[in-house]
């Protein structure tokens, strides 16, 4: 992980955020030496393909109409 200080942060964002698309490199920004923040590469994550318990799921009702009486009482 890099270290950059905010006014080198400021001045080369656009190269920053380069090499983290290309590189996947994370960045460690600080004020007066002390870490205020990090800038990581974004992961795209598909819900639905990492938890398969999700992708069998099957609702076989109408979510958007009322419940019956007897269906309250279940």
């Amino acid at each position: 992980m890099k270290t950059l200080n905010i006014h080198e942060t400021k001045t080369n964002l656009s190269a920053i955020l380069k090499e983290i698309e290309e590189t996947g490199n994370k960045f460690l920004i600080c004020r007066n030496g002390k870490p205020i923040a990090e800038i990581v590469p974004h992961k795209n994550k598909n819900r639905l393909k990492t938890d398969a318990f999700l992708s069998q799921v099957n609702i076989k009702c109408n979510l958007t109409e009322p419940l019956t009486e007897d269906e309250w009482d279940v």
